[in-house]
Protein backbone atom coordinates (compact mmCIF):
# COMPACT_ATOMS: atom_id res chain seq x y z
CA UNK A 1 0.00 0.00 0.00
CA UNK A 2 1.00 3.47 -0.86
CA UNK A 3 1.26 6.09 2.27
CA UNK A 4 -1.03 8.45 1.79
CA UNK A 5 1.01 12.29 1.99
CA UNK A 6 -1.91 14.77 0.61
CA UNK A 7 -5.66 14.75 0.96
CA UNK A 8 -6.39 14.57 -2.83
CA UNK A 9 -5.14 10.48 -2.56
CA UNK A 10 -8.86 9.86 -1.07
CA UNK A 11 -10.67 11.10 -3.74
CA UNK A 12 -8.42 9.40 -6.22
CA UNK A 13 -8.48 6.23 -4.46
CA UNK A 14 -12.47 6.44 -4.11
CA UNK A 15 -12.50 6.96 -8.04
CA UNK A 16 -10.58 3.62 -8.91
CA UNK A 17 -12.31 1.58 -6.78
CA UNK A 18 -16.09 3.32 -8.16
CA UNK A 19 -14.05 2.25 -11.42
CA UNK A 20 -13.48 -1.16 -10.85
CA UNK A 21 -17.05 -1.93 -9.23
CA UNK A 22 -19.24 -0.17 -11.60
CA UNK A 23 -17.19 0.13 -15.26
CA UNK A 24 -20.66 1.21 -16.80
CA UNK A 25 -20.47 4.41 -15.64
CA UNK A 26 -18.66 7.38 -15.90
CA UNK A 27 -16.87 8.47 -12.84
CA UNK A 28 -14.33 11.31 -11.83
CA UNK A 29 -14.34 14.89 -10.58
CA UNK A 30 -16.09 18.40 -11.91
CA UNK A 31 -13.49 18.00 -14.71
CA UNK A 32 -14.45 15.31 -16.17
CA UNK A 33 -18.16 15.90 -16.48
CA UNK A 34 -17.45 19.72 -17.71
CA UNK A 35 -18.58 19.60 -22.08
CA UNK A 36 -19.92 16.27 -21.92
CA UNK A 37 -23.23 15.94 -23.01
CA UNK A 38 -24.07 12.88 -21.33
CA UNK A 39 -23.93 13.22 -17.27
CA UNK A 40 -24.46 10.16 -16.05
CA UNK A 41 -22.28 8.88 -13.82
CA UNK A 42 -20.94 9.48 -10.40
CA UNK A 43 -18.98 12.78 -9.33
CA UNK A 44 -16.95 12.69 -6.61
CA UNK A 45 -16.26 15.57 -4.31
CA UNK A 46 -14.25 16.48 -1.62
CA UNK A 47 -16.27 19.12 0.81
CA UNK A 48 -14.55 19.76 3.64
CA UNK A 49 -11.16 19.47 4.67
CA UNK A 50 -10.48 20.20 8.99
CA UNK A 51 -8.69 19.20 11.59
CA UNK A 52 -9.18 15.87 13.83
CA UNK A 53 -7.83 14.13 16.78
CA UNK A 54 -4.14 12.89 16.19
CA UNK A 55 -4.12 8.95 15.59
CA UNK A 56 -2.82 6.46 18.29
CA UNK A 57 0.46 6.58 16.29
CA UNK A 58 0.76 10.04 16.68
CA UNK A 59 -0.01 11.35 13.18
CA UNK A 60 -1.63 14.52 12.38
CA UNK A 61 -5.46 14.09 11.32
CA UNK A 62 -7.55 15.60 8.82
CA UNK A 63 -11.31 15.10 8.77
CA UNK A 64 -13.14 15.18 4.92
CA UNK A 65 -16.36 15.56 3.99
CA UNK A 66 -17.04 13.72 0.74
CA UNK A 67 -19.86 14.17 -1.52
CA UNK A 68 -20.80 10.94 -4.28
CA UNK A 69 -23.37 12.30 -6.36
CA UNK A 70 -24.94 10.21 -8.70
CA UNK A 71 -26.88 11.28 -12.08
CA UNK A 72 -29.08 9.10 -14.41
CA UNK A 73 -30.35 10.09 -17.69
CA UNK A 74 -34.28 11.43 -18.09
CA UNK A 75 -35.03 8.14 -20.09
CA UNK A 76 -34.00 5.41 -16.64
CA UNK A 77 -36.35 4.17 -14.73
CA UNK A 78 -37.90 5.67 -11.57
CA UNK A 79 -35.64 5.97 -8.63
CA UNK A 80 -32.66 4.49 -10.22
CA UNK A 81 -30.26 6.95 -8.86
CA UNK A 82 -32.21 6.10 -5.61
CA UNK A 83 -30.77 2.68 -6.43
CA UNK A 84 -27.49 3.53 -7.22
CA UNK A 85 -26.96 5.86 -3.99
CA UNK A 86 -27.67 2.97 -2.35
CA UNK A 87 -25.02 0.14 -3.96
CA UNK A 88 -22.42 3.36 -3.31
CA UNK A 89 -23.68 3.39 0.39
CA UNK A 90 -23.31 -0.50 0.95
CA UNK A 91 -19.58 -0.05 -1.33
CA UNK A 92 -18.46 3.19 1.11
CA UNK A 93 -20.00 1.24 4.55
CA UNK A 94 -16.29 -0.27 5.24
CA UNK A 95 -14.21 0.60 2.34
CA UNK A 96 -10.51 1.90 2.90
CA UNK A 97 -10.20 2.42 -0.77
CA UNK A 98 -6.86 0.65 -0.95
CA UNK A 99 -5.49 2.75 1.50
CA UNK A 100 -2.96 2.22 4.67
CA UNK A 101 -5.43 1.17 7.27
CA UNK A 102 -3.53 3.22 9.92
CA UNK A 103 -3.55 6.75 7.70
CA UNK A 104 -6.85 6.00 6.51
CA UNK A 105 -10.15 5.50 9.14
CA UNK A 106 -13.32 3.68 7.80
CA UNK A 107 -15.63 6.46 6.66
CA UNK A 108 -18.33 7.50 8.87
CA UNK A 109 -22.05 9.31 8.68
CA UNK A 110 -23.01 7.64 5.57
CA UNK A 111 -25.96 9.27 4.12
CA UNK A 112 -27.93 9.54 0.67
CA UNK A 113 -30.42 12.07 -0.61
CA UNK A 114 -32.27 13.55 -3.55
CA UNK A 115 -30.51 16.04 -5.09
CA UNK A 116 -31.82 19.59 -6.56
CA UNK A 117 -30.80 19.91 -10.00
CA UNK A 118 -31.54 23.09 -12.15
CA UNK A 119 -30.68 24.36 -15.49
CA UNK A 120 -30.13 22.26 -18.30
CA UNK A 121 -29.81 19.29 -16.01
CA UNK A 122 -33.13 18.95 -14.80
CA UNK A 123 -33.91 15.98 -16.78
CA UNK A 124 -31.86 13.76 -14.78
CA UNK A 125 -32.09 12.32 -11.47
CA UNK A 126 -29.75 12.86 -9.07
CA UNK A 127 -29.22 11.81 -5.12
CA UNK A 128 -25.90 12.60 -3.95
CA UNK A 129 -24.16 9.96 -0.80
CA UNK A 130 -22.55 12.43 1.85
CA UNK A 131 -19.83 10.45 4.09
CA UNK A 132 -16.50 11.39 6.41
CA UNK A 133 -13.44 9.88 6.46
CA UNK A 134 -10.29 10.71 8.52
CA UNK A 135 -6.67 10.60 7.17
CA UNK A 136 -3.48 10.45 8.89
CA UNK A 137 -0.89 12.32 7.51
CA UNK A 138 3.03 12.51 8.36
CA UNK A 139 5.44 10.05 10.13
CA UNK A 140 4.75 8.10 13.24
CA UNK A 141 5.66 9.75 16.27
CA UNK A 142 5.98 6.31 17.67
CA UNK A 143 9.46 6.01 15.15
CA UNK A 144 10.80 9.20 16.41
CA UNK A 145 14.47 9.11 15.72
CA UNK A 146 15.66 10.79 19.32
CA UNK A 147 17.57 7.64 20.65
CA UNK A 148 17.95 6.99 24.28
CA UNK A 149 14.79 8.24 26.42
CA UNK A 150 16.38 10.93 28.46
CA UNK A 151 15.25 12.81 32.12
CA UNK A 152 15.76 15.94 34.35
CA UNK A 153 14.40 17.24 36.98
CA UNK A 154 13.72 20.89 36.88
CA UNK A 155 15.69 21.56 39.66
CA UNK A 156 19.12 20.21 38.09
CA UNK A 157 19.04 21.90 35.03
CA UNK A 158 19.26 25.45 34.03
CA UNK A 159 18.23 24.87 30.52
CA UNK A 160 15.51 22.39 29.74
CA UNK A 161 15.29 22.64 25.69
CA UNK A 162 19.61 21.78 26.15
CA UNK A 163 19.54 18.07 25.96
CA UNK A 164 23.11 17.77 26.81
CA UNK A 165 21.99 18.27 30.54
CA UNK A 166 19.28 15.38 30.75
CA UNK A 167 20.43 12.25 31.68
CA UNK A 168 19.45 8.70 30.46
CA UNK A 169 16.49 7.11 32.38
CA UNK A 170 17.06 4.21 34.21
CA UNK A 171 15.57 0.63 33.71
Amino acid sequence: MTLIEKPSQLPVAIGQALKSAFPQLRVGNHQDFVGTGDKTGVLISVERNGPNVRSLEGRKAHALSVSLRVTVAGGAAPFDACDLASQLMDLTLDNRWGLPPDQCDLPTAIVAAPTALTGAETDYDAWTVFFSQNLYFGPSLLEDPTGTPLFAHTWEVSDIDDPNQYRPLQE
